[in-house]
């Protein structure tokens, strides 16, 4: 007998991984170049050089068997050790290797920070709009992942609603900054105000509530954008970061969790994360994609091209009409669809093969998620399109 929750999930398919695929089927009746997939967050930059080049040295070098063997079941030392190094220079923190664990990307991270903090039955708090994978991670773990609302002024954390969720039951809240699928970026005054928040409910519940920081658009953040570091404001941070996009290398699934030295039984949950592993079967990432990624710890592609993407977008579609909060970060942006079923809006546009995403599955009806990491000359190319989907709408 097969699982009956994953044949569920059958039915619960993602919308992304769709659009996604039907614009790949599309491509081969007109052409690639006539179908303007906006769905998938997949990076459209190549990854450093110098990544390349370590790979190369690594192979070519280094003791094959050492190489290419299991590394520990924390990550290879060496590589949390540059991890934690490069974030204390950065952001004026104190980690040591014993606060860094090595996951297959963000995912994999979030998926063993919630097991490690929550017993089934604990209560996981997100925002709207969100990850929509974001259900499966939690809920996958026993724990139930609560929503709160959306502030669609500015997509900043709606308080008034997030003080009527929380409760005893609360063990972590999750956040996403910068923030997919709307580009914002939590301001300091935000992370101020959560922080503040959780320790007072830590004080009243007599327990511990973690900040789950999913973050692996940490570098993509556009000039002159307050970007907080979330684990200097709150000592019970986990942060969950992926090199996907800051390196562009999502196939490779690198990431790591950062627990902050001051959480309280920091060097436990690290420890415990290697104990998830064996009752999930994680059993560390590659060692040559650990070891790669710490060759080039503080580098990045050349991200340059997402914000003038989103400068000639969000420019442009305002022109034609469209009311959108201007993404501080990321490459993705979350325009007010011009009617309120978002998904007959995708629809419409599908139908001018401009593949966008129905806010629905984000948690937020009525808008539509742009993923604008394609190449800049697809983007002028795809304006005329956009406006002609406006003009479907006006009387």
């Amino acid at each position: 007998m097969i699982n009956k929750k994953y044949i569920e999930m059958l039915n619960q398919k993602s919308v992304i991984r769709e659009m996604f695929m039907y614009g790949l089927e599309r491509s081969k009746v007109v052409g690639s170049e006539n179908v303007f997939d906006y769905s998938l967050g997949n990076p459209s930059v190549e990854a450093p050089k110098n990544f390349n080049k370590a790979l190369l040295d690594i192979i070519s070098n280094r003791d094959s068997i050492a190489t290419h063997g299991y590394s520990p079941s924390l990550g290879i030392n060496s590589v949390r050790e540059s991890i934690a190094k490069s974030l204390n220079i950065r952001f004026n923190m104190e980690y040591t290797a014993n606060d860094i664990f090595m996951a297959v990307g963000a995912a994999g991270a979030i998926a063993h920070a919630i097991r490690a903090i929550t017993e089934p039955g604990d209560e996981v708090i997100t925002f709207a709009p969100y990850f929509p994978e974001y259900k499966h991670y939690v809920n996958g773990t026993g724990a139930i992942l609560k929503i709160v609302p959306a502030n669609t002024t500015n997509f900043q954390i709606n308080f008034d609603e997030l003080e009527k969720i929380l409760n005893y039951k609360t063990m972590a809240v999750l956040i996403n900054t910068p923030n997919n699928p709307s580009g914002i970026v939590y301001s300091t005054e935000t992370i101020k105000r959560l922080s503040k928040l959780l320790k007072a409910k830590e004080v009243e519940y007599g327990h511990e509530i973690y900040i789950v920081s999913d973050e692996p658009y940490r570098e993509i953040v556009f000039g002159g954008v307050d970007n907080p570091f979330v684990s200097s404001y709150y000592d019970n941070t986990i942060i969950c970061y992926s090199f996907s996009k800051s390196l562009s290398i999502p196939g490779e699934r690198i990431g790591y969790i950062a627990v902050n030295p001051k959480c309280k039984n920091s060097n436990l949950i690290v420890e415990v994360c290697g104990q998830i592993s064996r009752g999930i079967g994680h059993n560390c990432p590659p060692s040559l994609i650990q070891l790669a990624v710490s060759e080039v710890i503080n580098e990045t592609s050349d991200l340059k091209v997402y914000e003038t993407n989103k400068k000639i977008l969000f420019e442009k579609l305002t022109e034609y009409g469209f009311e959108i909060v201007e993404p501080g970060g990321t490459f993705y942006m979350f325009p007010k669809a011009l009617e309120d079923d978002s998904i007959a809006f995708c629809n419409k546009a599908k139908e001018l093969d401009l593949l966008l995403v129905p806010s629905n599955s984000f948690g937020v009806n009525g808008y539509f998620r742009i993923a604008y990491c394609v190449p800049t000359e697809k983007v002028i190319k795809s304006l005329p399109l956009f406006e002609k989907l406006a003009k479907m709408y006006k009387k």
